[in-house]
């Protein structure tokens, strides 16, 4: 069974796709960067908010999918100033804390609504 996950508590997709997927055991979170729900802006214009709202968000789809931080097992991460990689992992940390899921970190030359930075993940329902 496939299903599409949808929660208000994180933004609308701004495109044909949906904020999530569920197809047992695994839910495959799309990617999100850092804009408010409900508004579709994004929550500032430093690299810090925007990267707090990114992992925010897909911190409140996993849980409308029925996970938790803790059931991530991969995150793509991708930002447009390879310069942010360890101010990106000083605040990532404070999300996970002590999980250590499988990661990349690519650079890319810009992405959606030109935002900072953008994450998706799978996570493993249990």
């Amino acid at each position: 069974m496939i299903r599409s996950i949808a929660t208000d508590q994180a933004p609308a997709a701004i495109g044909p796709y949906s904020q999530a997927i569920f197809s047992e055991p695994f839910l495959f979170v799309s990617g999100q960067i850092g804009l408010l729900p409900g508004t579709g802006e994004l929550a500032g214009p430093d690299f810090d908010t925007q990267a707090r709202q990114s992992l925010e968000n897909m911190k409140q789809i996993l849980e409308a999918g029925g996970c938790r931080l803790g059931d991530v097992l991969s995150v793509d991460v991708f930002l447009i100033d390879m310069e942010m990689f360890a101010r990106f992992n000083a605040i990532y940390e404070s999300f996970f804390s002590g999980h250590r899921p499988a990661r990349a970190v690519i650079a890319v030359a810009s992405l959606p609504k030109d935002a900072l930075v953008e994450i998706k993940c799978i996570a493993k329902t249990v």
